[in-house]
This record gives structure tokens, C-alpha cells and sequence, in this order.
């Protein structure tokens, strides 16, 4: 007779990634990500000693999923800050089950626009929107938060509904506003 596979905490988390991606994140449970593994709920409750837990390292790893989706930008694309939009709608699109975890979730629910721009430094893209912007970090941050108030509220509808995805529409959108919060930005700090 073989040896059981070995359940790993890592294991775990994969599969409940896996049950939120395709099935959302009310589908997840220690039963559930014990029938995914074919094992008992034994090595899940060993790793992680409540549902809890496991939620929050999925939502770490959906987190990591994200930001490496939305940094893949392709050679092609002059504007990154213009790719990275996109990207973010794209995420939406395909992998809604996993944008709602991270954005319509309980994740947000204590932050601010304030509060989001201070988490948002930390990431790699910010350097990004300073050298496009041409302007300070705050400049580069107001920019930022004109753009992801239009690129999120789009991303949810295309998430939440069957909408079609026109990307040469959303790109002339998307630079329109990305223009527009720029050109806004300088002529503020003008006066």
C-alpha cells in the first residue's frame, strides 16, 4: 500500500485559493479544502486552527496574485500607468471571485481614501506614476486617486455584471481621465 501523500501548510492555502478563485469566498471551509485535497479535515485544522486563519492566507496570497497581475505589463505599452489600469479591469474581468474578495470585501471596509494612498506607497507601482506624472509623491498620489476611483468603479461593474468588455473603448477612456488628473494636477499646483 502507498503512503498517504503529506498535506502541507502551503497545500492548504493552494487549495483554498483555488475553491475562493473558482467558487467564492463563502464556499470556503476547512471540509471543503479537505475534499479538494482528498485528505480529512485533520492536517486543516493542524496547519490553521480556524477557518479564519485559512481566510486570511488565502486573502494574502489573492493579494500577491493581484499585484503580480497588474505589474505584468507588456513590452508594448508606452504608459505603464495606462497598462497597469488596464490590468487591474482585466483582473476584474477574469477573476472576479477573487476581485470581490480583495475589493468589495470587509478587506476595505476601514480604509479611507487617505488610508489607501498611505497602503499604496508600499507599492511598486508608485515610482511609476511619480516618473509619469512628473510631480512629488503627493502629486503622483492625487493622480493616483483620480485614476483609481474611475479604472476600480469600472473594474466592478465589469465584475459584478455581464457587461462586455470593449477594450479600445476602455483605453480611450482610461487615457482621457489618466490626461485629465494630470493636466488637473499641474494646472493646481500653478496656481
Amino acid at each position: 500500500m502507498a503512503p498517504k501523500a503529506k498535506i502541507t501548510k502551503e497545500m492548504i492555502v493552494e487549495a483554498g485559493f483555488e475553491i475562493v478563485r473558482t467558487q467564492g469566498m463563502d464556499r470556503l471551509t476547512a471540509r471543503s479544502v479537505a475534499e479538494y485535497l482528498k485528505c480529512s479535515t485533520q492536517p486543516v485544522l493542524y496547519y490553521f486552527s480556524t477557518v479564519d486563519e485559512i481566510k486570511k492566507a488565502v486573502y494574502q496570497k489573492a493579494d500577491e496574485y493581484h499585484t503580480n497581475y497588474i505589474m505584468n505589463m507588456g513590452e508594448e505599452e508606452e504608459n505603464p500607468m495606462l497598462a497597469i489600469g488596464l490590468n487591474y479591469i482585466r483582473f476584474a474581468m477574469e477573476e472576479s471571485r477573487l476581485f470581490c474578495l480583495l475589493f468589495q470585501s470587509d478587506g476595505l471596509a476601514k480604509s479611507s481614501m487617505s488610508g489607501l494612498l498611505q497602503s499604496v506607497e508600499e507599492l511598486p507601482f508608485m515610482e511609476l506614476f511619480e516618473e509619469e506624472t512628473g510631480g512629488s509623491q503627493r502629486e503622483a498620489q492625487e493622480t493616483f486617486s483620480t485614476l483609481f476611483i474611475f479604472v476600480h468603479g469600472y473594474a466592478s461593474l465589469l465584475a459584478n455584471n455581464e457587461m462586455a468588455y470593449d477594450e479600445d473603448e476602455l483605453r480611450c477612456k482610461l487615457e482621457k481621465v489618466w490626461m485629465g488628473a494630470v493636466y488637473a494636477e499641474r494646472e493646481e499646483n500653478v496656481k
